[in-house]
């Protein structure tokens, strides 16, 4: 049953969201966690996860509350750890410290975790409320419980098009298409991003450098190239040294390979469905063993519609300009023409914004 939350517990809870939003462009692979530490009404401790390996967003908090946090209640919006990882245990150094209760927005499903944390509290004798305010924070950490749940990536789509649906003008122009204000929020899903993923076919086409600029960050995200026979040229801006590159090609030459480690690119290897085909669910395996908690496709038709026809696409977020660029130009899914309209492929909006003239549509895919 949903304990009564009442005002200070909604508070505390939407501060420790606001805390945990700190840490969105640097905590990868780990969760954005954030933790208010409140007593007698008045908050005596705050703090948020910054990055792997260092201290957790409750060792922050508690730290700041010192003597003040015996006795008191701790908010935090992603249950606490039990095991010994890069740090200690958080649910440990919550007892030691005298917290009497504590509110958890979301239960870790790591396996590591997922429901030990919040059972070492209460043996302890400990007060453990969850669920309050868990959907915002499920939302805030939707790539870690994703990989942790199914042990792939969340997967979304960034595209840029005009009104009637055009990415591009018939001979790939595509620069600019959406104004300023839309094309700085895309480098914000950048930034939150652990990946880049695009396509050889982008690369030649647009030869783009898919760093984060528009927004200030400690931290550039992956950028991985979907290169099946190791073609990409060599002086692309994407193998520059502003950020890390993986190649992922389904050819083993190895000298061929070497050229790119040579400029600091990883070359990952994955299978072929067939000859040309690249196997995208063997590609979005590895990318979960490597931690990848969310990745943004910034790609063509081509790639992105291979995506969404093998279920491997979590999300859209479109960025609309209200303007036409007429037939000839490049749509935002390519493959094999639908027959039926019960072959379409179905969207849930999530929300719509607008950013300067442009309009943001968030659309999560339905399978």
């Amino acid at each position: 049953m949903t304990p009564p939350w009442d005002q200070p517990d909604m508070e505390g809870m939407d501060r420790a969201l606001d805390l945990a939003a700190l840490g969105l462009f640097t905590t990868t692979p780990n969760p954005r966690v954030g933790c208010v530490i409140t007593r007698e009404g008045a908050v005596v401790g705050e703090g948020w996860h910054v990055r792997a390996g260092a201290a957790h967003a409750e060792v922050h908090a508690l730290r700041q509350a010192g003597a003040a946090a015996r006795g008191g209640c701790a908010y935090v919006t992603l249950e606490p750890c039990s095991h010994h990882g890069r740090t200690p245990p958080c649910a440990d150094a919550l007892i030691a410290a005298g917290i009497r209760r504590v509110v958890v927005a979301l239960e870790d499903p790591n396996p590591q975790v997922r429901g030990a944390g919040i059972a070492r509290l209460r043996a302890a004798g400990v007060t453990v409320d969850v669920g309050l305010r868990a959907e915002q924070a499920s939302q805030m950490n939707v790539g870690f419980l994703t990989r942790m749940r199914r042990q792939t990536p969340w997967v979304r789509a960034k595209v840029a098009m005009s009104l009637d649906g055009r990415t591009a003008l018939a001979n790939g122009a595509s620069q600019w298409i959406t104004g300023e204000a839309a094309r700085a929020d895309g480098h914000q899903l950048r930034a939150r991003s652990c990946a880049v993923l695009t396509g050889m076919g982008t690369v030649r086409q647009d030869n783009p450098t898919l760093t984060v600029r528009a927004v200030p960050t400690s931290r550039q995200p992956i950028r991985i190239v979907l290169d099946r026979g190791l073609e990409t040229p060599l002086d692309a801006h994407v193998l520059g040294p502003q950020a890390p590159t993986w190649l992922v090609t389904c050819n083993e030459d190895v000298q061929r390979a070497r050229r790119y480690e040579d400029l600091g690119a990883q070359v990952l290897v994955v299978g072929c469905k067939a000859p040309g085909q690249m196997d995208l669910s063997a590609l979005m395996r590895l990318l979960g063993q490597r931690e990848l908690n969310e990745v943004t496709l910034e790609a063509g038709a081509r790639l992105t519609g291979a995506l969404l026809q093998e279920r491997l696409l979590d999300e859209f977020v479109f960025y609309v300009a209200p303007a036409l660029l007429g037939e000839g130009g490049a749509g935002v899914i390519a493959g094999a023409p639908l027959t039926h309209l019960t072959q379409r492929h179905g969207l849930h909006i999530q929300g719509i914004v607008a950013l300067g003239p442009d309009w943001r549509i968030e659309a999560r895919c339905q399978y």
